[in-house]
């Protein structure tokens, strides 16, 4: 039991951890910077811990940059406000993110720009071969550790985690919550605490401040984990954290001398 429930935890943080700091805070707002090496080895690591529920970060990137610039429309990828249940909104972002991924839907120049490209790397890591033998390596961990029967009702979340993770703020934290900015969206704070999404529930301070690395810090208890992770990796050297409100203060300066 203590190894499925480790096996469980550890999926659900590292895979959360790839899609907020790669997925989510590099390729769709660029907040961080990297290497070319560097973000290739991000890609993998994606794909390792992700396993079954690998998003691509082109997908993703495309996709979260119109949640933001359409958030609560009818043009909105995925929306509480507008689709009528949560798993007819998971259906309906599964089925854009699809489309975008495999770039049979035409967008916008502003939302690609800049979101990084492995295609070689992703038609593997999005492959059913690939997602099976995740499924078939989880479902053995369950085989060898699972001495109990309902530590099997487990293992379909693990099969669909990246999934699990988006509705729980593209739909909670529109509707459940509390706000610390007012913006055009029904964007809330989920978690005054943010135990469970690494800093991702903290989502009405992401809506007014986009750019930001951060999402945490504008009340004390608002703790980013991600970000602790990420000042890790800046110290380090391995990303660089991108203060563009800083930059923007220097240009207008320089413009103004």
């Amino acid at each position: 039991m203590v190894v499925i429930f480790a096996f469980f935890i550890a999926h659900w943080y590292l895979s959360l951890f790839f899609q907020t700091c790669f997925l989510h805070r590099y390729a769709a707002h660029k907040s961080i910077t990297m290497s070319k090496t560097t973000e290739k080895i991000f890609f993998i690591l994606t794909w390792f811990f992700q396993g079954s529920n690998y998003l691509s970060a082109y997908g993703y990137g495309v996709m979260h940059r119109m949640h933001h610039a359409f958030a609560d429309t009818e043009k909105d990828v995925h929306s509480p406000k507008y689709d009528e249940s949560l798993f007819k909104m998971m259906w309906k972002t599964k089925t854009i993110y699809s489309a975008i991924t495999s770039k049979t839907m035409i967008v916008e120049d502003r939302f690609t720009e800049g979101v990084p490209e492995w295609p070689v790397f992703d038609s593997f890591a999005r492959s059913w071969i690939s997602r099976l033998m995740w499924g078939v390596a989880y479902t053995a961990v369950y085989f060898f550790y699972a001495d109990f029967w309902w530590l099997w009702l487990l293992l379909p979340m693990q099969f669909i985690l990246s999934p699990i993770h988006g509705a729980i703020i593209n739909w909670f934290a529109h509707k459940y919550g509390y706000t610390n900015f007012k913006v055009g969206d029904t964007s809330k704070n989920f978690l005054p605490f943010d135990f469970l999404m690494m800093g991702e529930s903290y989502h009405n301070n992401h809506h007014k401040h986009g750019e930001k690395a951060n999402f945490g810090g504008v009340r004390w208890h608002e703790i980013d984990p991600t970000y602790q992770v990420i000042k890790i990796l800046h110290a380090l050297k391995i990303v660089t954290i991108v203060d563009k409100e800083k930059n923007s203060r220097k240009y207008a300066v320089k413009q103004a001398a």
